[in-house]
């Protein structure tokens, strides 16, 4: 019963991740992104099963917008934006107990970071052909400061679960 409820859990962290990826469509992709489904890269703070559910919902939601044509990096995102977000899931899960002011802060970091730096260098190749510093510098700002609001976001309902008991034991099973 454990790992049905644990594989409902993570189909439906999914499932969302890649819901809120689509309706948010405009944002979710391009050059100059803020992938609010990304807030939900926190969830590993409550264990590491939650690792799999948001690197299905990323891999899902880039392989939906290939072929809805929304995701202009095409399959270069369904597989280094899906490991990005495999490797940041698992950090944002090693880094759960270090908090400050009661907030796993340093958890949100490997999400920004990485994705700051795969997807940046993504579209530093997409949009020049080749590797250009100045170029992939201005897209890992970029992403990185999309990845900066949504992983702010992310903390916030890190908080809002914790402070409702019968969520964080859910989201703890």
């Amino acid at each position: 019963m454990k790992k049905t409820n644990n594989l409902s859990k993570q189909a439906m962290i999914a499932a969302l991740y890649t819901v809120i990826g689509f309706v948010m469509a405009p944002l979710s992709f391009g050059a100059v992104q803020a992938r609010v489904s990304e807030a939900l890269t926190l969830l590993p703070v409550f264990g590491i099963a939650n690792v799999w559910g948001v690197t299905v919902g990323c891999f899902l939601t880039n392989l939906i917008g290939l072929a809805t044509g929304a995701n202009i990096l095409g399959s270069l995102d369904i597989i280094f934006g899906t490991v990005a977000t495999l490797v940041a899931g698992l950090l944002t899960y090693i880094f759960r107990n270090i908090r400050f002011k009661g907030l796993p802060i340093l958890s949100a970091l490997p999400p920004v970071i990485i994705n700051a730096v795969v997807v940046g260098w993504e579209l530093c190749i997409m949009i020049n052909g080749s590797f250009h510093p100045i170029i992939f510098t201005a897209q890992a700002v970029s992403v990185g400061v999309g990845q900066i609001i949504s992983c702010g976001i992310g903390l916030l309902l890190v908080r809002i679960i914790e402070n409702n008991k019968r969520l964080k034991e859910i989201m703890m099973r």
